[in-house]
């Protein structure tokens, strides 16, 4: 399976930054006057920051794809320096990678990489087992790139969530427990996609459907789209192969409403299980505009 994702002509970038904000995906930032693509891993091919670039430093190119590896992305972050290093150790962080963290700061202590005094300021260098923390406490609310794109896993508070109480009037809290939601900004690859029960529901099906949380969402990770008016769903299909092949997920609830234009996301979800190579249970439900569940069964 190939993949699409930006590659940065350092030559050219003049740090302007332009780029930056553009990133859907939280992807870049501007290190020593450079951009950088602190990681592959959320960068989601869409070239929205191509557009932002006054010096055409930055294109897309496509390449084969391979499960995520953090010890070769490690290999390539590193002879940029020590910010860049740490600007991925947060990058992670912020995305609530917490494994790839560690395996990422784990191959900081085989390498015998000092991180120096920006590292110490988060806890001691790089080899400091309570560095995962430090880095965890530090800049909290940083805000790089889009906060409605960047990801995060709800699970991790679920314990702090009170259901309510039918009959008080409390209202019932969201089933969702990760964010975002729309294909176009989800990484296929994130940490909740793995071995998951995934939900893909077509745009109108939650706001047809009073019960769409209780019935369908709960317990399972959730991705959204509209077969019709979305553009680029040659990237849906890219994204749900990954989630099958790469990320393993356990199941693909495919939810659509009654109208012909809503079949085309039962055909990419066959599709990519085709392509993916691994035959995961696929259930298709038909919702009426009314919010009746019409029809529902495995494929």
């Amino acid at each position: 399976m190939k993949r699409q994702i930006i590659q940065i002509d350092e030559e050219k970038c003049n740090g302007c930054g332009q780029c930056v904000p553009n990133c859907h995906e939280g992807a870049l930032r501007i290190i020593d006057g450079k951009a950088r693509l602190i990681s592959d891993l959320f960068c989601d091919g869409l070239g929205a920051c191509i557009g932002h670039c006054p010096e055409g430093a930055i294109e897309i190119i496509e390449r084969e794809a391979e499960p995520y590896d953090e010890q070769k992305v490690m290999e390539q972050i590193v002879p940029k320096g020590r910010n860049t290093i740490l600007a991925h150790l947060e990058h992670l962080r912020d995305h609530n990678e917490e494994e790839l963290l560690k395996e990422a700061i784990r191959y900081l202590k085989e390498k015998n990489i000092e991180m120096g005094p920006a590292a110490e300021k988060q806890g001691g260098n790089a080899t400091h087992p309570n560095l995962v923390t430090a880095l965890r406490e530090e800049r909290l609310h940083s805000g790089h790139g889009c906060p409605g794109a960047q990801t995060i896993d709800f699970r991790i508070d679920q314990h702090k969530v009170e259901h309510a109480v039918a009959g008080t009037g409390i209202e019932v809290p969201s089933e969702l427990r990760q964010w975002p939601v729309q294909m176009h900004l989800l990484n296929p690859r994130a940490g909740y996609f793995n071995q998951a029960d995934v939900v893909l529901a077509a745009d109108c099906v939650a706001f047809t459907m009073g019960n769409f949380h209780s019935r369908f969402l709960k317990g399972k990770t959730l991705a959204i789209a509209c077969p019709k008016l979305d553009s680029n769903k040659e990237s849906y299909l890219q994204k749900l192969t990954a989630m099958i092949q790469e990320s393993k997920i356990n199941s693909l609830t495919v939810i659509m409403m009654e109208v012909p234009c809503c079949g085309g996301l039962l055909q990419m979800a066959q599709a990519a299980r085709s392509e993916a190579g691994r035959n995961i249970p696929i259930k298709k439900a038909i919702v009426s505009v009314k919010g009746e569940v019409l029809e529902e069964e495995w494929q």
